[in-house]
């Protein structure tokens, strides 16, 4: 028995002495983070599979686990010899998991389902709790944490320590940023509120960690009243320099443990709870009145401030020289001696000699030629695989520097490519250009941008299933909301200030895969009789290939874009470049 279905067999011995008839395991932490640390990776330690999304579902004799369309080709892998069947989320026929579950446990009598109320967002819990009752009547109980039993090796919660982000890079102070959220709450007319995503709490308090892997963030929560704020985390990550910065911020400290203590004393009339990120445990536990809205944190995070703006630009241009010197190595080097994971380490080493560098902003995807096809493969010694010179490398990568996060992808021809690899790469082009230089009105959502960016393969009969853009954060999270250019509706208004990335893609499975992503910070453009209008500028500063350019396909316009691009590029890195580098750059950027 392989330790996957070793674990499945203790999971239901549990579930049989705790009468329950299956179990669910989300992806999420009791933060509602997309990336978790080790110790509520409970979906992965089950399942095997350790794509950033999915959800498990074991019965006492079947098991499914549901993920998107980024996974589909990884989890059919990592689920081979597991009593694990792959559930395609978004694709007809497949079953939710509330219809799976009525359909699985139909024959039995008061079937009840588990899920730990401390990593389900509320306004998912309710959901399923509904679903389940409407598909045979199931009961969901939200009590039992099993994984507490039967991981014998669970791995800690992180203790790792928490440092002060300077003020000349926050560009606002705790208490500045405290009074605005106090006076967001008031206009929602509540008296407090809990904080509790994680980015949220470090961008508030100025404060940044490591308990996150890639994310510079620190498990805590954050209770904000209208006469205290109570920070609720594990004391030994503080210093005593970040325990008098906090005091005179002031800020209390309490144990992380303690959070459920507070909200069962907290004293005002009413406080507001998100319900899509307080977990369903603590949102149950508070006895005053309860206003559901949504934080006003994430709003504010989101509109970067001028000295955040600044960081941005610094990062981006250093990260621009590292990825000028990767592009120019790899050009020179013998691409038959490398792998995709020698090619990715590389490009880490190059990006950890530039200053203020902390960390990668995830883990790089270096995908070539039928990789490139998997939207989120990530090399591994065990999938690694040799380079040739033909066909396409797709790496998208980033960075985390004290100013800034960055988050790039570029598509690069490592020798000649085939006709078809050419047309994609053309057509995901001109959705990158297309979408980039367009003009829209201010507060219009991403969903409204998003075909924009499609158009053209659409034509052809293309797409991709992922979003277009999503926030990056000021030397946090790589995802940040509210905001996203996606198919589906995403109604978070867009708002001069924020950054985005543009990273339209066309995946053929078994074949290859390509991408192309620039950050983008959204700048005012002109206000007109119609209202204000806003515009895109790139923020990343790094060459796009054009030997793959079929130049028939792109208008003049989109060249002169191109172009423009191009020249930005050249005079904001080759001032940082050496004579041999700036020759490199200067034939990387000529006019196309």
């Amino acid at each position: 028995m392989n330790n996957i279905q070793q674990r499945i067999a203790d999971l239901r011995e549990l579930m049989r002495r705790e009468h329950l008839s299956a179990f669910i395991f989300p992806s999420t932490d009791p933060h509602n983070g997309e990336y978790v640390p080790d110790h509520w990776k409970g979906r992965e330690w089950i399942s095997g599979f350790d794509g950033s999304a999915g959800t498990a579902v074991v019965t006492l004799d079947k098991a499914a686990l549901w993920t998107d369309s980024r996974y589909f080709i990884a989890a059919t892998e990592q689920l081979a010899g597991t009593d694990f069947v792959l559930m395609k989320e978004r694709i007809a026929g497949t079953p939710t998991i509330a219809e799976w579950l009525g359909e699985v446990l139909r024959n039995e009598r008061n079937p009840e389902v588990g899920i730990d109320g401390m990593v389900c967002a509320t306004s998912e819990a309710e959901q399923l709790i509904a679903d389940l009752r409407a598909n045979g009547g199931i009961t969901l109980r939200t009590n039992l944490d099993p994984l507490r039993q039967i991981w014998t090796d669970r791995p800690p919660v992180p203790e790792n320590p928490v440092g002060i982000q300077p003020i000349e890079l926050a560009g606002e102070s705790c208490h500045e940023k405290i009074a605005r959220i106090r006076k967001a709450l008031r206009q929602q007319h509540a008296d407090g509120m809990l904080v509790t995503a994680l980015d949220d709490i470090a961008w508030t308090l100025n404060l940044r960690g490591s308990d996150v892997h890639c994310n510079p963030v620190f498990v805590s929560y954050l209770l904000i009243s209208s006469a205290k704020v109570t920070l609720y985390i594990n004391k030994v990550k503080l210093s005593a320099a970040v325990k008098a910065y906090l005091a005179d911020e002031g800020i209390d400290i309490d144990d992380y443990e303690n959070v459920q203590k507070g909200l069962k004393d907290y004293f005002e009339y009413n406080i507001l709870l998100d319900p899509n990120e307080v977990n369903y445990t603590l949102f149950k536990t508070v006895s005053r009145d309860i206003i559901r809205g949504q934080s006003p944190v994430k709003m504010m995070k989101a509109v970067k401030n001028e000295a955040e703006i600044r960081g941005f630009r610094k990062a981006m241009t250093r990260d621009g020289v590292a990825m000028v010197r990767f592009l120019r190595w790899l050009e020179a080097a013998d691409v038959s001696s490398l792998t995709e994971l020698t090619a990715s380490q590389k490009l880490e080493a190059l990006r950890r000699e530039q200053p203020l560098f902390k960390d990668i902003s995830f883990d790089t995807i270096s995908a070539y030629q039928e990789h490139g096809a998997i939207v989120h493969y990530e090399p591994t010694p065990a999938t690694d695989i040799p380079l040739k010179a033909e066909g396409l490398l797709l790496l998208d990568s980033g960075a985390q520097y004290q100013d800034g996060t960055t988050d790039i992808t570029r598509t690069i021809a490592l020798g000649p490519l085939t006709d078809l690899q050419r047309r994609v790469y053309t057509l995901v082009l001109k959705g990158h250009l297309q979408l980039q230089n367009l003009k829209f009105p201010a507060n219009a959502s991403g969903t409204q941008l998003d075909a924009v960016a499609r158009s053209a393969m659409w034509r052809e009969g293309m797409n991709y299933l992922h979003g277009t853009g999503h926030g990056v954060g000021a030397y946090l999270n790589v995802h940040e909301g509210p905001h996203q250019i996606r198919m589906e509706y995403k109604p978070a208004p867009l708002k001069a200030g924020m950054t985005v990335t543009d990273e339209p893609g066309v995946y053929l499975e078994g074949r290859f895969g390509v991408r192309i992503e620039n950050t983008l910070l959204i700048q005012p453009y002109r206000q007109t009789e119609f209202g204000e209008f806003l515009q895109f500028e790139p923020l990343t500063l790094c060459p796009i290939d054009t030997r793959p350019i079929v130049r028939d396909m792109l208008t003049t316009d989109e060249v002169q874009w191109l172009n423009d691009y191009h020249q930005l590029v050249y005079d904001r890195l080759s001032p940082h470049l050496n004579d041999e580098e700036k020759a490199w750059l200067r034939e990387a950027t000529k006019p196309f």
